[in-house]
């Protein structure tokens, strides 16, 4: 197998990238996990391993771009992701909404300024 090495810049960005990305992955789960109300434990995924996604996908692409093999394709699930994860936890927020309107968090007052 013909594989052509990067140079040490590219690895290191390629590796800084995956792990600030795993870094988000981590994040986002953990949010999922801890926090307790629903509206909380929706917002770490969608955008902490939406984020995290996206960096991994990026040092795919960087890495097949160097080798030559660039397609396209890890661009495109980035930008699909990038689309559909704010638009699914929108229609998530707005169902819950739906079904338990009590549930609804209260709106920021003046006492949450200080």
């Amino acid at each position: 197998m013909n594989a052509l090495h990067l140079p040490l810049w590219a690895e290191g960005l390629v590796a800084a990238l995956l792990i600030i990305g795993a870094a988000f992955v981590l994040i986002g789960s953990w949010a999922l996990v801890k926090f307790s109300h629903f509206f909380n434990r929706l917002h770490g995924p969608s955008k902490a391993s939406t984020l995290g996604v996206g960096c991994v996908l990026l040092a795919a692409a960087l890495v097949s771009f160097w080798q030559g093999q660039a397609s396209g394709r890890e661009l495109l699930i980035l930008l699909f992701l990038f689309i559909t994860a704010p638009v699914s936890a929108h229609v998530l927020v707005k169902a819950a909404l739906r079904l338990r309107p009590d549930e609804r968090p209260q709106p920021p007052g003046p006492e949450s300024n200080r």
